[in-house]
């Protein structure tokens, strides 16, 4: 096989609808769209969920219990493989983790999780830890803070 027998598999790649292009597209004239009424104007539609004017489904069903989704803590993720980029008795914040391009944001914090293995003693201090982090990094000789 060469660079130039290179092509795509037989009718993945379509053209696409050329409306309004007159005789012989198919497609001329209404282009499609049928003669007058809400589909055939533009910005004509319905939004979704709309049922012609009858109560919708999401309406007519109860609204009961609470979610907890608005108060949902989200943390930004790091295991303790990702920490074996600093140097032994590094005292590792979440600023010094974004500096180092560890994270990419903060979010609501930062939680160290069990991942991986490390080796080098640090002193981590992060918004949360899981059961295994923590004894990975004290394991290697380091300290896990809450801050």
């Amino acid at each position: 096989m060469k660079l130039h027998e290179l092509a795509p598999a037989p009718g993945s790649r379509t053209a696409r609808k050329r409306l309004g292009r007159g005789i012989g597209s198919g497609l001329g004239k209404t282009s499609g769209r049928g003669h007058k009424g809400q589909w055939a104007r533009s910005g004509g539609g319905v939004r979704p969920g709309f049922e012609g004017g009858q109560t919708p489904l999401f309406r007519r069903l109860p609204k009961r219990g609470f979610s907890n989704a608005p108060f949902k803590h989200e943390y930004s993720i790091i295991n303790v493989a990702d920490l074996e980029v600093f140097a032994a008795g590094t005292i590792v914040t979440p600023e010094l983790l974004l500096e180092k391009r560890v994270t990419r944001k903060l979010g609501g914090g930062i939680k160290i999780l069990g991942e991986g293995d490390i080796s080098v003693a640090l002193t981590v201090k992060a918004h949360a830890f899981s059961k295994a982090a923590a004894e990975k990094i004290a394991a290697a000789g380091g300290t896990a803070e809450v801050i």
